[in-house]
Parts: C-alpha cells; sequence; structure tokens
C-alpha cells in the first residue's frame, strides 16, 4: 500500500463504522495470521453431529455463528446467543433471527439466562469474560464446551508502543482456564495454544482496531495518542509494517455424564 496522508487515514479510521466482530475494514491494511485449527470448522463438526440444542456466547453481531451453521449443514432443534452489548444485540438479531436464533442481551462473564442443563453445546469465540461454573450450569451431562479464548498478553508489542512496560497477568492463561474448568466439574478434552503474527500496513488500521478492541489499549483515543500515532506513521513509512503478535488457544470442555 502506498504511503498515505496522517491526517487522511486518522480521519478515515475514525469514521468508519464498528459492526459486531466484522473486521472487514481492515482488508489490505492488516494481516493476522490463522491458527492451525479452524474453529469454524471444529464448531461447525460438533453442530452437525447431531446437538440438539446449541448456544453461542459472546456472539458479537453473530457473524461468525451464521457461518458456522451454514457449514454444519444441519439445524439444531434450539438455537440461542448472548450478546452484552446493545448496538451488536440488534445486528445479530437481524442477523440470526431469520435462521430461528434466539438471542438475549446478558453481561459478560455474569449470569447465563437459562436453566441448568439447556445445552448440549456451547460455543464462544474470542470471549471477553467468561464464568465457568455458569458454563458448567447450562451444560447437559456430556455436553460439551468448545471455545477459541484470547491469549495472555495478545498484541502486547501494541499496547506496550503506546503504554510502555505493562504487565501480562494471567487471567487469560490456558493453565488458569483450565484449573477454572476443573474446579467447575468440567473435563478437559482438548487445549491447543498459538502465537500468530500480526501486520500493521497503516496506522488507520490500528486506529480502527484500537476502537473495535478496546481492552487493547484502555480509554484510547485518536486525539490523545496523536503524537505517538504519528511517530507510528513515520515508522511504518519508513521501517514498514508494525508487527504485533496475538495469542489464541483452542480448549474444549466437556461436562461430566452421572455415569461418568
Amino acid at each position: 500500500m502506498a504511503r498515505r496522508d496522517f491526517d487522511g487515514l486518522i480521519a478515515e479510521a475514525e469514521a468508519a463504522p464498528i459492526r459486531g466482530w466484522d473486521f472487514s475494514w481492515l482488508e489490505g491494511r492488516a494481516t493476522e495470521e490463522r491458527p492451525e485449527w479452524s474453529y469454524s470448522r471444529l464448531a461447525a463438526e460438533r453442530v452437525g453431529r447431531g446437538a440438539r440444542a446449541v448456544l453461542n456466547m459472546q456472539t458479537g453481531g453473530g457473524e461468525v455463528f451464521e457461518k458456522i451453521l451454514a457449514r454444519a449443514g444441519s439445524s439444531p432443534e434450539r438455537l440461542a446467543v448472548t450478546e452484552s452489548w446493545p448496538p451488536n444485540v440488534a445486528q445479530a438479531a437481524a442477523r440470526l433471527e431469520r435462521l430461528g436464533v434466539v438471542v438475549s442481551e446478558a453481561p459478560d462473564g455474569g449470569s447465563l439466562p437459562y436453566p441448568d442443563g439447556t445445552f448440549d453445546l456451547v460455543l464462544s469465540r474470542h470471549p471477553n469474560r467468561w464464568s465457568w461454573p455458569e458454563i458448567a450450569r447450562v451444560l447437559r451431562p456430556g455436553g460439551t464446551y468448545l471455545a477459541q479464548h484470547i491469549g495472555p498478553g495478545s498484541n502486547h508489542e501494541l499496547t506496550e508502543f503506546f503504554l510502555g512496560p505493562t504487565d501480562i497477568g494471567d487471567a487469560r492463561r490456558p493453565e488458569r482456564a483450565v484449573a477454572e474448568a476443573t474446579a467447575a466439574g468440567l473435563r478437559i478434552e482438548d487445549l491447543r495454544a498459538q502465537s500468530l503474527r500480526v501486520e500493521f500496513f497503516d496506522v488507520g488500521a490500528v486506529v480502527y482496531l484500537l476502537r473495535m478492541v478496546v481492552w487493547t489499549v484502555p480509554g484510547f483515543s485518536a486525539e490523545q495518542y496523536r503524537p505517538r500515532l504519528r511517530e507510528l506513521h513515520e515508522q511504518i513509512g519508513g521501517q514498514g509494517p508494525f508487527v504485533s503478535h496475538a495469542l489464541r488457544f483452542l480448549i474444549e470442555t466437556v461436562r461430566p455424564s452421572d455415569a461418568q
């Protein structure tokens, strides 16, 4: 991509609409390596194996779940999703209700609005916060939770470019997820983690990502960080793409049946 005007790139990124978890605006501006597994494929396989009741937690605008259902080739008896951000709730409803999906607004990591043992499959791609006891509660005995989580320090290079040295912490470490899921009575079936290369080809791509993935630089605004953004613009122009790394881990758990 040819080098472009700094002010124009910032203005364009600030004006771009944020819709669910739709990153299509970044095409040609940024790339992210894909994990060696395909979460959508794995999720579609689980749906297609005869799941009767499926929940997709924190669905965003429903984009990923729509693709999973299309790929599954079968429709469970009950389909439900949760989402916490009202604009995304409306977008998910517009996209998914025609497929028979019931959309509910629910806080990330809070109580799920369903009775005990409702679902035999719970899915989530990149949940923000989650409650292992709640996941275990809404699963039927023998039910599965399959998710792709954001790992610790994802895009930490970007965080530190703006904030300086920061502590990553252990809240998103796979080892902690395993310990907490096990404590909630779930059995670990699969766990895989991978660091993925991310490249930003212009400063507008960085602004757009930070507007969407708000926890990368908490409280970010282009006005507040304008001098640092200009430095980043010059760095990309002189040295090439800004490189960061996104950490992802796949986790699959099962609620043991009474017999087990």
